[in-house]
């Protein structure tokens, strides 16, 4: 039950972070500066969610990919800082939980370099007590890896955690390792994707998180 529920872990990008902009406009550059042409935003953003290199490699050839991740990444650190922002309510979302005494985790596909950027840039460092991204594993989400090495890690188990992100491959890591997962529709997953999947609950927007504990 929920009473139960001692651990939260976090998607970072299309849950409590909105990155896309940076994203898109990282992207674009090193499309550019590669001589492939530019894509739109939906396109960009639907390929979100599975990592940087996963990102790039649909849009230019094998050899290509080395040299377009390094311009990609270079022009991302700064890309980062000036156009991504929280989701609206997220640190009053995190405050409470964190009063409550709940244990606060982000597991992300993102490289842990630009996820710190991130966490550090937007004022979040102070809440989570672990945060653990694709680069340090064998296997990115929908595998449930990552899930696995942050319960561990906090000594929790399945029943005392909850998963919370914005894609189906979220519902699926979840599910493989049977923690409550629940999803946000603000990131690269639609809705009816997201229903496909059954996950714990599908929530409008983060603060509904708290109406759930």
């Amino acid at each position: 039950s929920m009473k139960d529920i001692k651990l939260i872990i976090f998607d970072l990008d299309g849950t409590l972070v909105d990155a896309y902009l940076a994203i898109i406009k990282s992207f674009n550059y090193a499309m550019q500066k590669m001589g492939y042409p530019k894509q739109a935003a939906l396109a960009i953003r639907r390929a979100v969610g599975w990592g940087d290199e996963n990102l790039l490699r649909p849009f230019v050839r094998k050899a290509d990919l080395k040299s377009a991740l390094k311009i990609y990444r270079q022009h991302h650190k700064t890309s980062l800082v000036k156009y991504s922002c929280l989701f609206p309510r997220v640190k009053k979302v995190l405050i409470y939980l964190k009063n409550k005494g709940y244990k606060l985790a982000v597991a992300s596909n993102r490289p842990t370099e630009s996820s710190w950027i991130l966490i550090r840039h937007l004022g979040l460092r102070k809440y989570f007590d672990y945060v653990l991204c694709a680069d340090k594993l064998r296997h990115i989400k929908p595998h449930p890896e990552i899930l696995n090495k942050i319960m561990k890690k906090l000594s929790l188990k399945p029943y005392q955690t909850i998963y919370v992100g914005d894609m189906v491959i979220d519902a699926q890591a979840g599910r493989r390792d049977g923690i409550k997962t629940i999803i946000v529709p603000t990131g690269s997953s639609t809705k009816s994707e997201i229903k496909k999947q059954k996950p714990y609950r599908i929530i409008r927007g983060i603060t509904d998180l708290l109406k759930l504990l």
